[in-house]
C-alpha cells in the first residue's frame, strides 16, 4: 500500500472518531447496576398507605417562619437561601378513590408529562417562528380579565397525576404560606389572587393582596414589566398573560410582593397576582420560575448559582432548594449551555451514551443546538421522563432490551404502558441485575445512573418499564425521575451543571 493510502486510511480513522462515539467499553462505571424490586413495590404500596407520613405541613411551614432571621432585597447576590422541597404527595396523598390502583396513579402522570413536553415543545417553537405568546388562544376561551388586554423543601408533585415538585413559599408580609411549583422551563412567577375572575382549586386559601403590606402594582414604564413577553397597561399599572402550549394559562395583575423562604424574606420579588388561572396546575398555588430568563427567581436574585436534590416520586420525605451555595466536591460536571433564540432552557452539554458499559454509535450532532436554534438536550425540573430524538431512544433501547435478555419482556398485552414500550415482569424477583445507562459530556466526565433511574414501577404487582420515550421535537429533555436521588448544581457564574449521587 502506497504512503498516499495509509495516510487516507487514518483521515478516515480519525473522521469517523471525531464524529461518532464507538462502540468500546468503558472503564469510568460498572457495566450493571442492582435493582431492589420488592423495594420499589413497596413504596408503590406506601403510597396508598394509610401509615404515610408527610413532612410538608403548615406547622412545619410555621416553625420555619418563626426562625425568620434575614431580610434580603431581591438583586442579593451572595446571601445563600434553603428551602425546603416536596413531593406532591406529602400534601395531596392520592387514595384509592382518586386514583383505583398505583397503574392508573401512573396513568395520570404519564398524561401530564405528556402535556408538558407539548407545552414546552410550543414555547420553543414559538420562540424559533417568532410568533407571540398572545397568539395563542387559551382553552375555554379569554376570561374578562383578559379582554381588558435560598433554601425550602421540595416536594414531589406526581401523585395527583403532575410531574413538578413543589416548595412551601411565604407571600406577603406577614408570610402567607402557599404551595408553589417549581419550574426549570419557566421565567415568570405567579400566584392565584383574590378576587378570582377564574381560578383552579388550590391546597390553600387564595392569596388576598390587601392582607399583605409589601404588594406593590409595578407600572408600565418599569423594567420588570418591559422585560414581560406579554403584557398590556390599565391606569397606568401592568397587566401579565402567561399561556402555556398546553392550553393553560394566567392572567392578572404585575406586582412586586415579599417571598419568604425558609429563614429569609426576599423583598421586591416581580411576581404575577393572577386573577383569571386555567390549566393543569392542581394543588399549586401558583408557580416559582427556576429558568434562565431576566425574570425567573434565580435571575431577579441575582444568583450565582441555584441546586436541588429531588426526592423519590413517591416519598413523603423533603429535600432542599438552595441559593448561591457551591458546587458539592464530589460532582460530575457538564457545561451549561444556552440557546441563542430562547434564555429559559438550560442545555447540557452531552457527548453520548452508553449502556452497560458500551458506548451507542451515536452521531455528536445528535446533542448539539444547530444555528437555527433547534437540537440540544435540555435538563427539567417539571418533565418526569427522559426524551430522546427517536434515533437515539432506539440505540439506547435497543441496547437495554440486548443487556436484559435474562429478564424476558412482559407479555405483549402488558409490554406497552402509555408512552412506555419496553416493559418487563419482575414480580417473581427480589432483584435483578440491569445495564448501567450513563451520559458522557465533553469532558470526560460520566453520569451513570442508578437502576432505580432508568426501569420504574408503573404497577404494585411487578411491572416495570425503561424509564426513557422517543420525541420527534425540536431536543431532547433529562427529565426527573433521571434526576431523583440526585443533587443538581445550576453554577451560573461558570456556565457548569454539577451531578452528585446523594441520598437528598
Amino acid at each position: 500500500m502506497s504512503s498516499l493510502s495509509y495516510i487516507i486510511v487514518i483521515i478516515i480513522i480519525i473522521s469517523s472518531a471525531l464524529n461518532f462515539v464507538h462502540s468500546r467499553t468503558l472503564t469510568e462505571t460498572t457495566s450493571t447496576t442492582t435493582l431492589d424490586v420488592t423495594a420499589s413495590l413497596q413504596k408503590t404500596q406506601n403510597v396508598f398507605s394509610s401509615s404515610y407520613n408527610p413532612k410538608a405541613t403548615p406547622q412545619a411551614f410555621n416553625q420555619q417562619k418563626q426562625k425568620q432571621k434575614q431580610t434580603l432585597s431581591s438583586s442579593s447576590s451572595s446571601v445563600s437561601l434553603t428551602l425546603e422541597l416536596h413531593t406532591r404527595t406529602s400534601f395531596l396523598r392520592p387514595t384509592t378513590h382518586s386514583h383505583g390502583d398505583y397503574k392508573s396513579l401512573t396513568i395520570a402522570r404519564l398524561e401530564r408529562d405528556s402535556a408538558r413536553l407539548k407545552s414546552l415543545t410550543t414555547r420553543l417553537h414559538l420562540a424559533l417562528t417568532g410568533i407571540l405568546q398572545s397568539d395563542l388562544e387559551p382553552l375555554g376561551g379569554r376570561g374578562q380579565e383578559q379582554e381588558l388586554d435560598l433554601q425550602g423543601p421540595i416536594i414531589s408533585g406526581t401523585s395527583q397525576g403532575s410531574g413538578e415538585y413543589f416548595s412551601r413559599v411565604g407571600i406577603g408580609r406577614p408570610p402567607t404560606p402557599a404551595y408553589m411549583v417549581l419550574d426549570t422551563g419557566s421565567d415568570v412567577n405567579w400566584l392565584q389572587c383574590a378576587p378570582c375572575a377564574d381560578c383552579y382549586q388550590q391546597a390553600d386559601p387564595i392569596f388576598e393582596p390587601a392582607s399583605s403590606a409589601s404588594y406593590s402594582p409595578l407600572s408600565c414604564e418599569t423594567k420588570q414589566c418591559k422585560s414581560l413577553d406579554v403584557s398590556e397597561c390599565r391606569n397606568d399599572t401592568c397587566l401579565y398573560e402567561v399561556a402555556y402550549g398546553d392550553g393553560s394559562y394566567t392572567v392578572g395583575d404585575f406586582v412586586t410582593e415579599t417571598l419568604t423562604l425558609g429563614s429569609a424574606s426576599v423583598n421586591n420579588v416581580a411576581i404575577g397576582c393572577g386573577h383569571n388561572n386555567e390549566g393543569l396546575f392542581i394543588g399549586a398555588a401558583g408557580l416559582l420560575g427556576l429558568g434562565g430568563g431576566k425574570l425567573s427567581f434565580p435571575s431577579q436574585l441575582n444568583a450565582t448559582s441555584f441546586s436541588y436534590c429531588l426526592v423519590d416520586r413517591d416519598s413523603d420525605s423533603a429535600s432542599t432548594l438552595e441559593f448561591n451555595s457551591p458546587l458539592p466536591p464530589n460532582a460530575v460536571t457538564a457545561p451549561l449551555r444556552r440557546n441563542p433564540k430562547v434564555d429559559t432552557f438550560y442545555y447540557v452539554g452531552v457527548s453520548g451514551l452508553s449502556v452497560g458499559g458500551e458506548s451507542l454509535r451515536i452521531p455528536e450532532t445528535a446533542f448539539e443546538v444547530d444555528t437555527g436554534g433547534n437540537g440540544g438536550i435540555i435538563i427539567d425540573s417539571g418533565t418526569a421522563v427522559t426524551r430522546l430524538q427517536t434515533e437515539t431512544y432506539n440505540s439506547l433501547r435497543d441496547a437495554f432490551v440486548e443487556g436484559t435478555r435474562g429478564l424476558g419482556l412482559a407479555s405483549t398485552k402488558t409490554n406497552g404502558v402509555a408512552l412506555f414500550d419496553t416493559c418487563y415482569d419482575l414480580s417473581s424477583k427480589t432483584s435483578v441485575e440491569v445495564p448501567t445507562v450513563a451520559f458522557h459530556f465533553p469532558n470526560g466526565k460520566v453520569l451513570a445512573l442508578a437502576a432505580e433511574n432508568v426501569l420504574i414501577p408503573v404497577d404494585s404487582t411487578g411491572t416495570f418499564c425503561l424509564a426513557f420515550a422517543p420525541t420527534s421535537s425540536a431536543f431532547s429533555i433529562i427529565g426527573n425521575v433521571q434526576q431523583q436521588r440526585t443533587r443538581v448544581a445550576f453554577d451560573l457564574a461558570n456556565s457548569l451543571i454539577g451531578f452528585s449521587s446523594t441520598k437528598c
